[in-house]
């Protein structure tokens, strides 16, 4: 069926390092688990409930992310859901998982607030450009008088 779709948006922290590997015809395989947190009212009290998702990332992006997929860190992830199924000791077992087809950094690990070097990240831009974008992101709401000043 031509209007079926199959799209997920989460947002959430990674339980564990991701595990990296390569599949028998070269391919990289990224799998990590996130957590994503869930308050509801329980009668008069608030109450958090984590949801945990498991994701497989591919190819390149597998290979760059790497280094910055660490237990703790803030991260997007947008793809769709992949239902595995096979047959253990008589019973049909099934799995369902995430495939990322984008995944955005959000925040440091939480170890790295405690010193833990984190890699630069290379973003494809010269060094006078990066120190513009850099410039740029400097220059916030609070830069403006009044409303009078905002362009939009």
């Amino acid at each position: 069926m031509a209007n079926d779709i199959n799209v997920v948006v989460l947002v959430g922290r990674l339980t564990r390092d991701c595990e990296l590997r390569s599949t028998a015809g070269g391919s990289s395989v990224c799998r990590f688990s996130i957590a994503v947190n869930r308050r509801r009212k329980n009668g008069d009290t608030w109450t958090d409930e984590a949801n945990y998702f498991d994701i497989v990332l591919w190819g390149r992006q597998a290979d760059s992310l790497k280094s910055y997929l660490l237990k703790g860190r803030g991260v997007s992830i947008e793809g769709g859901l992949r239902q595995s199924r096979w047959e253990q000791d008589g019973q049909t077992r099934s799995r369902i998982e995430v495939v990322a087809n984008n995944v955005q950094l959000l925040s440091s690990s939480q170890g790295s607030a405690s010193g833990m070097p984190v890699p630069e990240r290379d973003n494809g831009l010269s060094p006078q450009m990066a120190q513009s974008v850099s410039s740029a992101q400097d220059f916030g709401p609070e830069q403006f008088e009044d409303d009078s000043d905002i362009p939009f």
